[in-house]
């Protein structure tokens, strides 16, 4: 099937190219995820090789909230084409498109991808859970039946199976679709696996802000955000030996010469762990495609469907021999098929 939509791309590519560049002379502009950028750009680079009659796209970061962003700006030349996140589209995102006019919009799942805490390569081994994460990241924690501020300065005062060093952690700032999912499956869950939810609740917390209490990290310079992308937690942690940081699988894959990556739950991090679902701090792999500039954009159908082939992020691809964990060949059939019926967010809206 992908063999076929490939070649039937580049038989194509002469007609599109001829109607699609009297109306515009751009070029596929795509930005977002710092998780998602290798990956697009390993896509983009491939497409221009590809398919010689179409521009190379301009693949950039920034991180999923500020893609998405660019992406709900509007429809037209200034605006980009796709934005890249490492979480799916929030209602009020969809809204803000809609109100400046971005109506239709595909959301396309490529993959999945892991979210994992490395320290330097040249440092102890850890071994996390989400409760143990929580308790040495969170700025307030129940300690004899009150809520206090975290007063854990090492990780072995958390847990003394956990080195005897400072806790120094490098974690997404909140531009990044990586934050949330931290959130999510690491503080959430440590927070209701360490009874921290209960005991907030049982201190005169209504659900919601003890929920907040659950996700809020602590700011006496344990914890740094980093708005950056990873190499700058990466440049961080090599400046600091005992800090650690959160990281995309792939990232840590690629630096596994400068980084020791931690278990979580004793399960190792893997392609094979996440695809099976064992490694329990996993997240799908989003782009988002304004419909409005298809047929205007040179190649954006074409970018979509090269992407979404067997040839790209199917098994043995190179962005899965980079780090991104496949979907599962029905998976993908869905996808394709649901971009090319022009299944939209607009039942979201």
């Amino acid at each position: 099937m992908y063999k076929t939509l490939i070649a039937g791309l580049a038989l194509g590519t002469a007609a599109f190219v001829g109607s699609a560049h009297a109306q515009s002379n751009q070029q596929v502009h795509v930005a977002g995820s710092s998780t998602v950028l290798p990956y697009a750009q390993i896509v983009a680079e491939n497409f221009g090789e590809t398919f010689p009659d179409f521009q190379t796209p301009v693949v950039e970061s920034g991180g999923s909230s500020a893609g998405l962003k660019q992406f709900c700006a509007g429809v037209g030349p200034d605006t980009i084409d796709i934005a890249n996140a490492s979480r799916s589209i929030r209602e009020s995102e969809i809204k803000a498109c809609a109100d400046a006019g971005v109506t239709e919009i595909s959301e396309v799942k490529f993959g999945y991808d892991g979210i994992v805490f490395a320290s330097s390569a040249s440092g102890p081994d850890f071994k996390m859970t989400p409760a143990l994460v929580f308790q040495a990241m969170a700025a307030k924690v129940p300690q004899d039946g009150k809520v206090v501020e975290n007063p854990n300065k090492s990780w072995n005062q958390v847990d003394s199976s956990l080195p005897d060093q400072q806790i120094t952690a490098f974690i997404p700032a909140s531009n990044h679709g990586t934050r949330e999912v931290f959130e999510e499956k690491v503080l959430m869950q440590g927070c209701e696996d360490s009874g921290a939810m209960k005991a907030f609740m049982d201190s005169g917390m209504d659900e919601d802000a003890a929920e907040e209490a659950c996700t809020s990290v602590r700011n006496d310079g344990s914890v740094s955000e980093i708005s950056g992308d990873y190499t700058e937690t990466l440049a961080r942690i090599e400046a600091n030996k005992q800090a650690i940081g959160v990281f995309g699988l792939a990232f840590y894959e690629q630096n596994q010469d400068k980084l020791k990556v931690a278990t979580i739950n004793d399960i190792v991090p893997s392609a094979e762990t996440i695809a099976s679902g064992e490694y329990p701090v996993s997240r799908p792999l989003f782009f988002y495609v304004k419909r409005a500039h298809l047929g205007v954009i040179p190649g954006l159908s074409e970018y979509v469907q090269f992407f979404l082939s067997e040839q790209m992020t199917g098994e043995g691809s190179p962005t899965v021999d980079y780090g991104l964990v496949a979907l599962p060949a029905n998976e993908r059939d869905e996808q394709i098929s649901n971009f090319e019926n022009g299944v939209v967010l607009g039942s979201k809206s």
